[in-house]
């Protein structure tokens, strides 16, 4: 099936690891031309080398989406190469939670800045060159707790509630320009993250993702493909008529809609 991607630019962040690679890998299978950022040039070169390997249009930028000038030279550079910007990813973040009385402002101003600020930093680039092509399709990760937050959920959850709402509002702003804007809420995803706190927590992947599947309707960790064809629909010809929806990809786990 024709999906309509072929020759698409799209702009990644956080598409080293995780769920921004499995998207980058699918959507250059579908014919897009790639480009993904991260702040680690090492993973970024790895990821890079394995979509080429496999016939790939890729372009790796070391950006981080904390900084202006990174975004502005990423955006740059992709408009040289490609002459424009088709698709957005904004999927850049970390997950951090804890007690709310124990949250210091340097961990809420380190959250709000990769995740909120680091999508709006992107959005205030891509918006005008997707404008300049007759229209685009923005992805925007959110988590399911975004919705429904629980007990020790910020200051991820605020951050991400904040994706939502711009993923909303800038749906019907920019619908007349044939912007679609969606949003993936996302739950327990494998991906780097979770293997870095397996080695700190010295624990098998087994017992890891077993214990941390109980509270999982489907009782398992989604894999970051799953999460990746998602994305890709939204940014395909089948999502032509979706904008300012959110979908959970969360095994089930979220009690709302």
């Amino acid at each position: 099936m024709d999906l309509g991607l072929k020759n698409k630019v799209a702009v990644i962040t956080g598409g080293s690891d995780g769920i921004g690679r499995a998207t980058a890998v699918l959507l250059a299978r579908e014919g897009a031309k790639v480009v993904i950022c991260a702040r680690g040039q090492e993973k970024l070169d790895e990821t890079a080398a394995h979509i080429r390997k496999e016939g790939g249009e890729v372009f790796a930028v070391q950006a981080d989406v904390t900084s202006d000038a990174d975004i502005n030279r990423l955006f740059d550079e992709t408009v040289k190469k490609y002459g424009g910007v088709d698709l957005l990813l904004n999927n850049a973040g970390l997950s951090q939670r804890g007690k709310f009385l124990e949250i210091d402002d340097k961990m809420w101003q380190i959250d709000i800045d990769i995740k909120v600020f680091g999508a709006i930093r992107c959005l205030r680039r891509a918006i005008p060159e997707m404008k300049k092509r007759g229209g685009g399709r923005i992805v925007n990760i959110a988590i399911s707790s975004a919705k429904q937050p629980g007990a020790g959920s910020m200051p991820t959850s605020l951050s991400r509630a904040a994706g939502l709402v711009i993923t909303k509002s800038l749906s019907k702003e920019y619908a007349p320009d044939n912007i679609l804007v969606n949003a993936v809420c996302i739950g327990k995803i494998k991906s780097g993250q979770h293997d870095r706190r397996m080695v700190r927590e010295k624990i098998s992947p087994e017992k890891y993702y077993n214990d941390n599947s109980k509270d999982i309707p489907m009782a398992r960790f989604g894999e970051a493909e799953e999460a990746a064809s998602a994305i890709v629909f939204f940014m395909s010809s089948m999502g032509s008529y979706v904008t300012g929806s959110s979908l959970n990809l969360d095994g089930g786990t979220s009690g709302v809609l």
